[in-house]
């Protein structure tokens, strides 16, 4: 996934607009990104009507292009309700709803009293709005257990931006969740408490589980101790696939990963998109449970050359399918000159 394209697929199915009511612009095919209109040149075709495809052939989202005038992101769902058989939705992504992101997300509100019209939701993606709409420190995390709780056959949950959440109203509180296989949070900056609630929380169908943790300047003040709790992994008894990227702490991450319990268990490992140096790549050579992986992946990282042939040599020799790619070079620009993938 990418903060600089739309989705194109999720939950196996191609994605499409839901094209507001009023548009006079053609159906776009499934699975493409969005066209823009550009002066001088006939209107693009954009997003699909209720009709023109079943409820479960496509991934739905709905989005506000306040460029075009469209109608807001709540009426634009009312309309979704009215006219598509959402009993037979099995996948749903939330897009951009305001100008700027900066206020309150409505719809996951409205899923939550409306679930009983969505009995076949398998997949959620809240926030898919690209940087072009954007930044992703601006996109709000609200309230979301509320989101788990109320789709108790969610197999899927991505939720991307920043929690905006209050003290009484937290993004997440641990909670339980039977069928919930894959979560994954991109963000510039995770908070502490998210990333200790999903370490509290139960999981025992989780399989994949990712987390962009990003930085302090915009809300990531997660710390290693925080994800204790998950690297247990006394809570996730089936994960396999481990992402935990986009730190500023990713030597210190690196460490504690190597030493985990939940470590011998997994097959595939993705330390990518943070300041990942030779201190870690160390901690990772040093680790006995590593040689059970089969896949792992670094990219954007800051490793010396001979370290990372050094680490790829190593565990490749152990069958572990070994990415480590884009080097980045550091910055000169006071304090740490490395740097992540996403912040702002």
């Amino acid at each position: 996934m990418s903060i600089h394209t739309y989705l194109e697929h999720f939950g196996g199915l191609p994605v499409a607009d839901l094209r507001p009511p009023d548009s006079k612009q053609p159906s776009a095919v499934p699975g493409r990104q969005p066209e823009e209109a550009r002066r001088g040149e006939p209107t693009p075709p954009y997003g699909i009507a209720p009709g023109d495809h079943p409820a479960d052939a496509v991934a739905w989202r709905l989005r506000h292009r306040h460029w075009e005038d469209d109608p807001e992101l709540a009426d634009l769902y009312a309309y979704f309700l009215a006219n598509v058989d959402t009993t037979r939705v099995t996948a749903l992504i939330v897009g951009a709803w305001d100008v700027d992101m900066s206020q309150e997300n409505p719809l996951p509100g409205l899923l939550v009293r409306d679930a009983a019209r969505f009995p076949a939701l398998r997949h959620l993606f809240v926030g898919d709005v690209v940087q072009e709409e954007s930044e992703i420190s601006w996109i709000g995390i609200g309230p979301s257990t509320g989101l788990l709780e109320a789709f108790p056959h969610l197999e899927e949950l991505v939720l991307r931006g920043s929690e905006n959440a209050t003290e009484d109203a937290p993004a997440l509180t641990p909670v339980r969740h039977e069928h919930l296989r894959r979560l994954r949070f991109e963000s510039g900056g995770l908070s502490g408490r998210i990333v200790r609630a999903v370490g509290m929380s139960d999981f025992p169908a989780l399989e994949e589980l990712d987390m962009w943790l990003g930085v302090d300047d915009y809300g990531g003040d997660a710390r290693v101790e925080d994800l204790a709790d998950l690297l247990s992994g006394t809570r996730v008894p089936r994960l396999r696939h481990l992402g935990l990227m986009n730190s500023e702490l990713q030597n210190e991450i690196a460490a504690a990963i190597a030493s985990a319990a939940v470590t011998p268990r997994l097959e595939s490992l993705d330390l990518s998109m943070g300041i990942l140096s030779n201190d870690g790549a160390e901690a990772l050579l040093n680790s006995r449970s590593l040689g059970r992986l089969r896949n792992l992946t670094i990219r954007h990282h800051f490793l010396d050359d001979s370290v990372a042939e050094r680490l790829r040599a190593t565990l490749r020799a152990s069958g572990v399918t070994v990415e480590i790619s884009d080097p980045e070079s550091p910055r000169d620009w006071g304090g740490d000159p490395r740097y992540v993938e996403i912040s702002e």
